[in-house]
């Protein structure tokens, strides 16, 4: 069974930034979407950003947008997450998650609602404070 491992997590100041990174143990990523949830504390899962198993295309929620980048380099097996200007709200456990392609369009908000993935990493946590 395809398994995630998340690594990158720390605690970080506000303003900060960290590169969150996931790769998978005996199986390659190319050929899924992969994507990145996060859950605080006390709060609901919440999915942070995808991208298709190609990396043409990427979706990102709100909250994240303009600070959150997601990339895929194929030929190491990796998926990053790049995060900037990060703010005590970004505090949470970061799960990468994979997913057979829908179809042959990439539809952000079907992944961004939580649909879709299939296999889970055990999450990395992220703590910005001062």
């Amino acid at each position: 069974q395809l398994q995630l491992v998340e690594s990158g997590g720390a605690l970080v100041q506000p303003g900060g930034s960290l590169r969150l990174s996931c790769t998978a143990s005996r199986f390659t990523l190319d050929y899924y979407v992969i994507g990145w949830f996060r859950q605080a504390p006390g709060k609901e899962r919440e999915g942070v950003s995808f991208i298709s198993s190609r990396g043409g295309s990427t979706v990102y929620a709100d909250s994240v947008k303009g600070r959150f980048t997601i990339s895929r380099d194929n030929a190491k097996n990796m998926v990053y997450l790049q995060m900037n200007s990060l703010k005590p709200e970004d505090t949470a456990v970061y799960y990468c998650a994979a997913g057979e392609p829908r179809g042959p369009y990439f539809i952000g908000s079907y992944y961004l609602r939580g649909h879709g993935m299939a296999y889970w990493g055990k999450g990395t946590l992220v703590t910005v404070s001062s």
